[in-house]
């Protein structure tokens, strides 16, 4: 049976999508598309995280200048090789490792300030807002090829519209503010700042699912300790999903359900304690109507990659900012309709970055949720799509067909 669509490419609420996949899973392709924001108007998530509401970075890798950026709930990225996309999903890691007092391994883990700098560019400036905290910085490379704070402002309006600043010149490689020791009369100030910074920043999350080679560390036994949180490249996947099953049982069911969506015949996880080692377990898995273990290099890549995708996107307790590169790889298109879903989903409780060349995907979305990335004269240029201009093309076709027909951006400029 072909999905069909309509007249704006997305899948016609009329469709029995559970049709697509088996006719036991209807009540579960229900709940997941019944999330879509064009079919009913959903309901905030109660626990709503606090993202990045806007974002200033001049001078940092391809990016000379993007100022005061709004960055909404949902944000997704679509733009050609090259223009800049994975530079501005790195500045998020940059970032975090600012809070993270881990800025010098991150300078020489990327080969050195050199590599971090716009062409030529002695400094490096970035500003964070997040509602009524601003977070304001600017680097300057020393002649080790390393970064150096030149200064650091902490700004908050309060309540009452009284605003409050802490501002300080370092010349150090790591936050000078987060490890000030501050005096009587400003430490519950700094603290404050501190916390709600921290909070946001060094729980933003970047998540890269890509190798799924028989060395990944997604398919080696893990400790069954490490499950606080999902990490990047989910390697600690199978203790996170057996902790889920123990503690989290909804989400875990609803993540199993969704799998099942995507691919008919998987049953579930084992999550067994591992013989050589009973710290540990192994992301081992069961087909319908066997009781055979099947190891994780037994299922494909894009079915990995999609039950890494579905746990980020379903965890219960969501990082405050979830950020994905490229995650259509390797799915089905039947993949990337649950995908947006769940993306879509995800964006009621957290802020979600994703960056994407897929036109299937783009297609799901509506236009405002929309970045286009462009490469014009040397640097990453940033904007949203202009609404007005779209709605004579926006009935008749996907936003994934406009952007091949290159009417959401210009051809990459021979330079």
């Amino acid at each position: 049976m072909k999905p069909r669509q309509n007249r704006r490419g997305f899948l016609s609420p009329g469709l029995d999508l559970a049709g697509l996949v088996s006719a036991e899973r209807r009540d579960v392709a229900g709940k997941v598309f019944l999330f879509s924001s064009r079919y009913l108007t959903p309901k905030k998530e109660k626990d709503m995280g606090q993202g990045i509401s806007k974002l200033t970075i001049k001078g940092y890798k391809s990016i000379r200048s993007l100022e005061n950026f709004e960055l909404r709930n949902l944000n997704i990225l679509i733009g050609p090789n090259g223009s800049g996309k994975s530079n501005f999903v790195s500045f998020f890691c940059f970032l975090k490792a600012i809070s993270k007092h881990s800025l010098g391994s991150f300078v020489t883990q990327q080969g050195g300030a050199n590599r971090l700098l716009y062409f030529g560019s002695h400094k490096l400036i970035g500003k964070v807002i997040v509602v009524d905290l601003s977070y304001e910085f600017q680097f300057h490379p020393s002649v080790n090829n390393t970064l150096f704070f030149h200064r650091e402002d902490f700004s908050l309006e309060h309540r009452r519209g009284l605003g409050s600043t802490w501002s300080d010149k370092t010349g150090l490689t790591e936050s000078s503010i987060f490890l000030k020791s501050a005096d009587k009369e400003s430490e519950n100030y700094v603290e404050e700042i501190r916390e709600r910074f921290v909070s946001t920043i060094s729980k933003i999350e970047v998540y890269h699912f890509h190798n799924t080679s028989d060395f990944a560390a997604v398919k080696r036994p893990c400790s069954k300790r490490d499950y606080d949180y999902l990490r990047p490249d989910a390697s600690n996947l199978a203790a996170f999903l057996l902790f889920l099953k123990k503690k989290h049982e909804r989400e875990y069911q609803n993540i199993r359900e969704t799998i099942q969506l995507a691919a008919p015949f998987f049953d579930d996880f084992l999550l067994r304690d591992s013989l050589d080692n009973p710290d540990e377990t192994l992301l081992e898995w069961q087909q319908k109507n066997s009781d055979y273990p099947f190891h994780p290099s037994q299922i494909s890549d894009g079915t990995l990659r999609f039950i890494c995708l579905a746990t980020a996107l379903l965890q219960p307790n969501p990082p405050s900012t979830i950020i994905l590169d490229e995650p259509e790889l390797g799915l089905h298109p039947l993949a990337l309709a649950l995908l947006a879903e769940l993306i879509k989903k995800a964006s009621l409780k957290t802020q979600v970055i994703a960056a994407t060349q897929s036109a299937g995907l783009i297609s799901q979305f509506d236009p405002q949720d929309i970045i286009v990335v462009e490469r014009k004269n040397e640097e990453s240029v940033f904007r949203r799509l202009p609404l007005e201009k779209l709605k004579q093309w926006i009935d008749d076709y996907s936003l994934g067909e406009l952007w091949e027909m290159n009417l959401l951006e210009e051809r990459p400029e021979n330079e």
